[in-house]
């Protein structure tokens, strides 16, 4: 047999444990020149036409490349120690390590070159579709066209081929190290080696622990933005205990928690365990020991990457919602002659509207006895507050008596650092007086545009008597340049585009604060839709290659379990009993990463969510879900492979 007939049936042979691999690297491939093609598109510029936008384009990229190199080093790691009997028998017919290096890179080079070719051509082809979900989500009116950059193509190949002469390298370091003997052993050599009836109390303490650790991140995170932490000194020491003590506790949790959890349930089963139990706790007891580094690795990335795909849906999600809350009206403008010059356009276009004018006035507002948030440490006076107050007579279906305000409008995020109560009293300061208010309440309304909330904050509403008095005493360092509010609704929805149209071209060039909901919501979904884009690209690609490492460790258990397997069977054991085990614990080592990623990012988003949005639970659920279903694709890729090996066993 020559050298050509030794590689042609080598990579016959171990086609079939690299099956997974090869689609990972296509797949890889694809991804990040279908990415690097968008940034050299002309059509992106719109999408990417700031500073920011490309530098998260070639941040992103990079970060791809980071992901991608990390997995083909390991997965190669992985396979090459698999091999290693291999290695050793061709050295024992007389083969030097340089003709084994020669035979392993020329195989390699096969599968890797002609994956990165198929990767490439794949990447052209879904070009289009992914430019399609960018302008999808951005909002962008562009045609998505096939285009093909031999710059994306060169960065593609410089990139892939960096990557391989790194792996071919690290494969040279070890079959050079490598002797005979150290190559046999090998495969003897099994995770998880020393099993001990019992847990020493270090290990008892290291679980207990890790639990401890975890569970006060989760509780300090909950408690992050509720009040407790008021100084900037307190609220960043606060984020670094919850970082560390996630990160350490996940980590002290495979490390021993996992055993000692296992451990209590085959103590109270009194060492009686059925095969199911054997094939599941026995082995994870004490795999997932070895594997703790690994583990928190995948533990903490999949949070962070469900975490952050999560508050981008959040906000792209609460997109027309946020647009609502800031202007209070499908346009908005505060000065009358631009809204003259409005109203006869959509007049002469034939656009039905409805016009609604609130006059404001702004005050000093005493709200230390509704506050119910301590602000020390914030840098408020809760006495010194500067808020916009309107006359009831501009607001239906609400009518106070002299002594009595209401206020309305308030965010989520305002609500959170600067909660109210229910009642109490409230003082406005004029220029020279102060009027003492019963306060009845918070309103959901939203009533004026953001020129006059101040990223936020209630508006008071007051009898009209009592606006009348303050509007007498305006302290004028304190008013803006403009007093009214014009609110344009456009009482025909399928005119709305039409009207929004009107209303950008004729305010390109006017400086005054005017607002058209709708071009706000579109914006947000501009900006937001490119960070979603980015982040599901990245998380994908990681979602992969973290499912494509814990495959590839369970194929690799998979070998070294063959002879319990065989063993299980002579002893009477139906393939049936034995799959049931083996589903069990793959339920186990693909679940207990996911379960923890899910809670860590759970609580993470939790904490700050209304930071980035209105709307929680259906765009957190919706990305957890979908996460959570493309992870367990590679669990059942594990329980077929191994029914592979449970039939083979005799």
């Amino acid at each position: 047999m020559n050298i050509k007939q030794l590689i042609l049936r080598s990579l016959k042979i171990n086609i079939k444990h690299y099956y997974v691999y090869v689609f990972a690297l296509i797949f890889s491939v694809a991804l990040y020149f279908s990415f690097v093609n968008l940034q050299y598109d002309p059509a992106l510029d719109e999408v990417k036409g700031s500073i920011k936008g490309a530098a998260s384009l070639r941040a992103a990229s990079i970060l791809l490349v980071a992901i991608v190199l990390i997995f083909m080093m390991y997965a190669n790691n992985l396979f090459i120690k698999r091999r290693g009997k291999e290695i050793g028998l061709l050295q024992l017919i007389g083969m030097t390590k340089s003709r084994i290096f020669q035979i392993l890179s020329t195989e390699n080079s096969i599968l890797y070159f002609g994956s990165l070719s198929i990767g490439i051509f794949l990447g052209f082809c879904i070009t289009r579709l992914v430019k399609l979900i960018l302008f999808k989500i951005t909002r962008v009116a562009a045609e998505a066209t096939l285009d093909f950059s031999t710059q994306a193509l060169v960065q593609t190949l410089v990139v892939f081929t960096a990557i391989f002469l790194l792996i071919t390298f690290s494969n040279y370091i070890y079959i050079k190290k490598q002797n005979i003997l150290s190559l046999f052993r090998m495969m003897s050599t099994t995770e998880g080696k020393r099993i001990r009836a019992a847990l020493s109390g270090a290990e008892i303490s290291i679980g207990v622990l890790g639990l401890v650790l975890i569970s006060a991140g989760y509780l300090v995170s909950s408690q992050l933005f509720g009040g407790k932490f008021t100084a900037t000194n307190e609220l960043f020491l606060a984020m670094v205990f919850i970082l560390a003590s996630v990160i350490i506790g996940t980590y002290l949790f495979y490390k021993g928690s996992v055993s000692f959890i296992f451990h209590l349930i085959r103590k109270r089963k009194d060492g009686y365990l059925n095969v199911n139990e054997v094939l599941s706790l026995s082995t994870i007891m004490f795999r997932m020991k070895s594997n703790a580094l690994l583990l928190t690795i995948i533990t903490t990335v999949s949070a962070l990457a469900i975490g952050l795909l999560s508050l981008s849906y959040i906000s792209y999600y609460s997109a027309e919602k946020s647009a609502k809350n800031h202007v209070a009206a499908d346009f908005s403008m505060t000065k009358p002659q631009d809204a003259e010059r409005f109203k006869d356009a959509l007049t002469s276009q034939n656009i039905p509207y409805q016009e609604n004018m609130i006059e404001v006035v702004r005050v000093k507002a005493n709200l230390e006895h509704i506050l119910s948030t301590n602000l020390e440490g914030l840098n408020f006076d809760p006495k010194r507050f500067v808020i916009s107050v309107i006359s009831d007579t501009s607001v239906q279906n609400i009518d106070l008596k002299a002594q009595e305000t209401v206020f309305t409008g308030a965010s989520d995020l305002i609500d959170k650092f600067f909660s109210l109560k229910e009642s109490g009293s409230v003082e406005l300061e004029g220029h020279q007086e102060f009027i003492a208010l019963d306060y009845l309440g918070l309103r959901k309304d939203y009533l004026l545009s953001m020129y006059f909330t101040d990223g936020g904050l209630p508006i008071a509403i007051v009898d009209d008597a009592t606006f009348k008095k303050l509007k007498r005493d305006l302290d004028p360092e304190i008013q803006k340049e403009s007093s009214q509010h014009i609110g344009i609704v456009i009482m025909e929805e399928d005119q709305l585009e039409k009207a929004n149209t009107i209303f950008t071209k004729m305010t390109e060039t006017k400086e005054s604060p005017s607002y058209s909901r709708i071009e706000m919501s579109n914006q947000q979904k501009r900006n937001m839709g490119l960070i979603m884009f980015i982040v599901g690209f990245l998380g994908l690609t990681f979602l992969l290659t973290s499912g494509c490492i814990l495959y590839f460790k369970q194929m690799s258990e998979s070998e070294e379990e063959r002879n319990s397997f065989t063993i299980l069977r002579k002893l009477g054991f139906t393939q049936g009993d034995l799959i049931k085990g083996i589903q069990a614990k793959q339920g186990f080592n693909f679940g207990i990463p996911l379960i923890m990623g899910l809670l860590h990012s759970y609580f993470a988003v939790q904490s700050g969510w209304f930071l980035f949005g209105a709307d929680l639970w259906i765009p957190m659920i919706v990305v957890m879900i979908l996460y959570a279903t493309l992870y367990s694709l590679f669990g059942l890729l594990s329980v077929q492979h191994y029914k592979q090996v449970i039939k083979e066993a005799l």
